[in-house]
């Protein structure tokens, strides 16, 4: 069974509901406290071991690689001012040399025509995809976790309550194993009343290669556009997919509410910012 090595992030997406904050500044930057989104999801890669990431950007999204890049007038300006938490801080972020791949995604085609675009990186072994939208803590160290146990293909998923099914990608639960359960089939966003559970997919998988000879074909579903679900579908035919039910809390950051709960969450967990936040949210709250 061969390591998880390599992770795919799609960072293409335009960001409409974020307009007009995403005109000028891709959605992937907008900071959950002061730390852009995407470098949190590099964050929950990187403590699970993760050694390449592979962005799969679009026009307009120069600023996410430069992000991961050495900044060398900033780093002489806070050496030379004394800032050396600072300056320390951006090097513990930054990738390792040859650690960062970017290719681009030229035409808005789906999820799946994304993932499709870093075959040629991922070359030959399983790999990660994590949706930068969806934050979480921990949750790509459990998916490692379910696939050193089971090998396969493995969905991270979370439960909902059964009237939002129809707002998601489904999975049906086969035989249980503890925190993992053998995944028969998958739905995307199906009629209220007809979901075959309420676990929902929930931005993080685990994939073997064989998907992109699939995805290669081009074939549109909803929207027109790829979809990595049908893909995933079709590869269930030959191949074992699992669920990992995460233990934490994923924050839907592509959302407005998600992107301002994710906000305070993070910002509660820290100690220079728990107190005054709480004292500043109860103010706001006596006079609503």
């Amino acid at each position: 069974m061969k390591p998880i090595r390599k992770a795919v992030l799609p960072v293409a997406g335009l960001g409409t509901r974020f307009l007009p904050a995403t005109k000028a500044v891709p959605k992937e930057m907008l900071t959950v406290v002061d730390r852009p989104v995407v470098q949190h999801v590099v964050d929950e890669a990187r403590e699970a071991g993760i050694e390449h990431f592979i962005f799969v950007t679009g026009r307009g999204k120069a600023v996410i690689e430069d992000h991961f890049d050495i900044a060398y007038e900033l780093d002489r300006t806070l050496q030379e001012r004394g800032k050396t938490a600072a300056y320390e801080e951006l090097k513990r972020d930054l990738p390792r040399a040859g650690q960062t791949s970017f290719t681009r995604q030229q035409a808005p085609l789906g999820l799946g025509h994304a993932v499709w675009c870093a075959r040629e990186i991922v070359g030959d072994e399983p790999f990660a995809v994590l949706l930068p939208d969806m934050l979480s803590r921990g949750c790509m160290q459990q998916m490692l976790s379910a696939y050193e146990r089971h090998g396969g293909n493995v969905v991270a998923v979370e439960e909902v309550k059964p009237e939002e099914t129809h707002q998601y990608g489904i999975v049906s639960v086969g035989e249980t194993y503890g925190q993992t359960f053998e995944i028969t089939g998958m739905v995307e966003k199906p009629k209220q009343g007809t979901a075959p559970s309420n676990f929902i997919i929930s931005g993080r998988y685990i994939l073997q290669p064989e998907i992109f000879a699939i995805l290669e074909n081009g074939e549109t579903g909803a929207g027109g556009e790829i979809q990595l679900t049908d893909a995933m579908i079709k590869l269930m035919a030959e191949q074992s997919f699992f669920g990992m039910n995460y233990e934490g809390r994923t924050y839907d950051t592509g959302s407005k509410l998600g992107f301002l709960t994710a906000n305070i969450a993070y910002a509660l967990e820290r100690k220079d910012l728990a107190g005054p936040l709480k004292a500043e949210i109860e103010k706001l709250l006596a006079g609503a």
